[in-house]
């Protein structure tokens, strides 16, 4: 068995794609974040033939949870994905799920504080009705995001719990725990879901876990592709590879479909999750999956499409009862719940009941939803997806005949208009809903992490995987305009170069990196900067040699040349807005506190529950006839002021120390033994 254990890998698949086709306001993380979410993915694979199908029977005895990343863990792996998180398990030569301390499959990418304690998953969502302002979501949302993102600001305007701008523009979130206001930032949040995942499989397990294999949206850049590493550091993983969420889904969808062709087969990867949109195509040869292009919108899912109900209602109540409830944080929180519960019943139904009770100023509010309706408040959104697969198909100049299957990933393929849509649009091919949309993902994440830890059968160890750069790289030019060394939808690794001259007579020039699709280097994004120097100064229209590296770990080497006159380069691993190293071990110190502090309450409430425990077994000793009639009158009433005194004292002490609740314990023992050794002396 330890043999097996050694072999076993785990991989958790992304910091935050989302298993119900929306996360409730959910919540990437990130959610990567969560976003992604952060749900693990632990991968074991035995050395023997492996049958790697994965189920979408809902009755598979086998439990499961899904983030938008993935990891490993030490002799392990493990796979994230931000919104939900899933864990699997390579074993019994087929992809098991293990389910979450609750017993459910999935678990939410939600982190709630309390002037008590810190809440993580289920728990932390089951609350958010009643503390919105301090439950985080959709870390995932902000993960490598400036503060005065668009994007950020719209959903600042959503969101309960409080954004504001911290150092350099990062956008940090404000909670108040256990009576003390607290900055946190995306990658801290997505830390702490990635960490309780990690500690259900280290349970599951029973050995640690340390290295980890992460999944995001193919859109993401590199600044939040670094922001998802270090949230995975932040947790203590060692983050061995990102691959990119539709990838993953790929390879599940080429090991579930491989019957031995070696021909080219063109799958497109349809990824609708509950905060982020991907869509991939692929060229499937055998063992080896090309990817042709990419496209996506790392803002556009299910909670987009929850947004729109509920702001259709709050509407409905003002015109209803003249009252505005778009400011009111907990009326929000539930009846974004209700919206998200309706909008996952019309994908079975026609029409449905909103109905939240005391909903605003002790009002009753009850509506009904048909799905056409549903369907006319998101379909400028759902006519958004079948632009970007118009786009995917253009970059990678292909026509919509070529496309042999089109496979559905993400909860928020299930809404029948976008299957129907999509349907359309591939003029009547049926889509393929062979694989579970929501375990897709954290399945392919699982076998990538199999394949980079050495183990599995001869098809997984066969396996390639050529990915491509979602965003086009280059460099700043006069006019401050983008000049593109490497196109996006280029395969990796690649190398490119370009000759540039310089603008004036000058000592040298700066080398500005930019990553993104715009004209304006200001709309794009900064990865890094160096200066070529020149001395002695060298004339306007000198050429300067530019040269982009790009390899499959997405570090990207760009050097510049003057020749014979001066070199330079720079190599991009930690991103221009990624957490600086100070940065990162504070978060790595609290993350650390936080977890004792959690430790110490959890003990605090076995001991309160244990005291708890052995009052009501005192009580009901007393309450039994037999006993009772062998206990004195004196005794009985010793016993009953007893168990009153404590309950008093619980009521005054619900803070006390653990200590404490033992010692009260102690002395209800020592009362109850002594009455007890009485009767049976009798």
């Amino acid at each position: 068995m330890a043999a097996i254990l050694s072999a076993l890998k785990i991989s958790i698949a992304t910091f935050w794609s989302i298993l119900e086709y929306s996360s409730p306001m959910v919540n990437l993380v990130w959610s990567y974040l969560s976003v992604f979410a952060f749900s693990f993915i632990l991968g074991k694979i035995l050395e023997s033939s492996l049958s790697v199908k994965p189920s979408s029977k809902k009755e598979e005895p086998l439990p499961s949870f899904r983030f938008s990343k993935p990891f490993s863990v030490g002799e392990k792996k493990i796979t994230e994905v931000w919104r939900r998180r899933v864990i699997y398990c390579l074993q019994h030569e087929r992809v098991e799920i293990i389910t979450n301390d609750q017993g459910n499959r999935t678990t939410p990418s939600y982190v709630a504080f309390t002037d008590k304690e810190r809440l993580i998953g289920e728990a932390a969502k089951n609350q958010a009705a009643m503390n919105p302002i301090n439950t985080v979501f959709d870390a995932k949302r902000l993960i490598g995001r400036k503060f005065h993102d668009v994007s950020v600001q719209k959903d600042i305007e959503l969101w309960p719990f409080k954004v504001v701008a911290g150092p350099c523009n990062k956008p940090m979130i404000i909670v108040e725990y256990k009576g003390e206001e607290k900055q946190f930032a995306a990658e801290e949040i997505s830390s702490m879901v990635l960490t309780k995942m990690r500690d259900i499989a280290v349970d599951y397990l029973g050995s640690d876990i340390k290295n980890a294999v992460i999944t995001v949206p193919a859109y993401f850049n590199d600044s939040q592709r670094q922001s998802t590493k270090d949230a995975g550091f932040i947790a203590g993983l060692n983050v061995l590879s990102i691959i990119s969420e539709p990838t993953a889904a790929a390879i599940a969808y080429g090991l579930e479909k491989d019957n031995g062709n070696t021909f080219g087969k063109n799958v497109l990867i349809f990824d609708l999750g509950g905060g982020t949109f991907d869509i991939s195509l692929l060229t499937i040869t055998g063992s080896k999956l090309e990817v042709k292009a990419t496209a996506g919108d790392t803002h556009l899912g299910g909670e987009d499409f929850d947004s729109r109900m509920v702001n259709h209602f709050v509407r409905e109540f003002k015109r209803k009862h003249k009252k505005d409830i778009s400011g009111n944080p907990r009326a929000i929180r539930r009846l974004r719940t209700a919206c998200e519960r309706a909008k996952r019943t019309l994908s079975s139904m026609v029409q449905t009941t909103i109905e939240v009770d005391c909903l605003y100023e002790g009002i009753d509010f009850c509506s009904t939803v048909t799905r056409a309706r549903f369907e006319e408040l998101n379909m400028d959104l759902f006519r958004k997806c079948l632009e970007l697969v118009d786009n995917c198909l253009q970059d990678a100049k292909m026509e919509k005949h070529s496309i042999h299957d089109v496979v559905l990933v993400g909860g928020s393929t299930r809404i029948p208009k976008v299957q129907r849509l999509l349907e359309d649009f591939f003029h009547g091919k049926e889509v393929c809903k062979s694989i579970n949309p929501d375990e897709a993902v954290a399945f392919g994440a699982a076998i990538q992490a199999a394949k980079l830890s050495g183990i599995g059968n001869k098809k997984v160890k066969d396996l390639v995987v050529l990915d491509v750069t979602p965003l086009s790289l280059g460099i700043d030019t006069q006019g401050g305009v983008m000049s593109v060394v490497i196109p996006r939808n280029t395969a990796i690794p690649t190398k490119k170069e370009q000759k540039y001259f310089t603008a004036s007579d000058s000592g040298g020039a700066d080398i500005d990196i930019y990553q993104g699709e715009r004209t304006k280097c200001a709309d794009n994004h900064l990865l890094g900067k160096f200066r070529l120097s020149s001395s002695p100064p060298v004339r306007k229209g000198f050429p300067i040699t530019v040269c982009f590296q790009f390899d499959n770990n997405g570090i990207l080497t760009v050097s510049a040349e003057m020749k014979s006159v001066q070199r330079n380069q720079i190599t991009i691993t930690n991103i221009k807005d990624s957490l600086r190293k100070e940065e990162i071990e504070k978060m790595l110190e609290d993350a650390e506190k936080y977890k004792l502090e959690d430790k110490e309450y959890k003990r605090k409430a076995q001991a309160r529950n244990a005291l708890e425990d052995y009052a009501y077994y005192m009580r009901s000793t007393v309450n039994d006839k037999e006993i009772r009639s062998k206990l004195s009158a004196v005794d009985k009433k010793r016993i009953e002021e007893a168990i009153e005194q404590m309950d008093l004292w619980l009521e005054k002490n619900e803070l006390a120390e653990a200590e404490e609740f033992l010692h009260e314990k102690e002395e209800l023992e020592s009362i109850y033994d002594a009455i007890t050794a009485k009767i049976q002396l009798r």
